[in-house]
């Protein structure tokens, strides 16, 4: 039965971090749409609106809810309530996860209420912020002892410095074009 459990679990991570990935990149869609002139604006604010709609509800809500699910049931299959420390480390990564993901509520509500407060730029960095919680928890939860995580967490602060690197690169090219 752990076996199905941890299959279950890893198919609704996965199905939740897609859904944390395409949502923000709608968002980033989204604003920028907000830039064109009439009707083509209206139409699309119409179309990213019940795109992000489909999303969150139908993929990315039930996949956080069901990952959290199969997530403490598998620890408590595997370890009871005696948790080693770098499952309690992931967990508080994944307690960051969700933090993230009702942040992601509350501007998809602003969005549906034609509150549009930042832009696309700044969504195409809060777009990684999803990914270094996936590369830090995976490193986590395959290294598992405490100098390999350790290793892990120093690893994810140095892939974050390069990511935001990247993306400053990025918005240099896109400005001179």
């Amino acid at each position: 039965m752990i076996l199905y459990l941890k299959a279950l679990h890893i198919i609704f991570v996965v199905t939740w971090f897609a859904g944390l990935f395409y949502i923000v990149r709608l968002f980033v869609y989204h604003a920028e749409a907000n830039q064109q002139p009439e009707p083509k604006r209206s139409v699309l604010i119409d179309h990213f609106k019940g795109a992000e709609r489909r999303l969150w509800f139908g993929i990315t809500w039930p996949s956080a809810i069901i990952t959290w699910i199969f997530g403490l049931w598998l620890a408590y299959e595997y370890f009871r309530l005696d948790f080693p420390g770098w499952l309690l480390l992931k967990l508080a990564m994944v307690f960051g996860l969700t933090i993230y993901h009702l942040w992601c509520h509350s501007v998809f509500l602003a969005f549906k209420r034609d509150e549009i407060k930042w832009s696309g730029m700044a969504f195409r960095v809060w777009n990684e912020v999803a990914t270094i919680f996936l590369v830090a928890i995976v490193f986590l939860v395959v290294l598992k002892d405490q100098l390999n995580w350790l290793y892990g967490v120093l690893g994810m602060f140095v892939f974050a410095a390069v990511l935001m690197a990247g993306i400053n690169l990025y918005k240099r090219y896109r400005e001179k074009r």
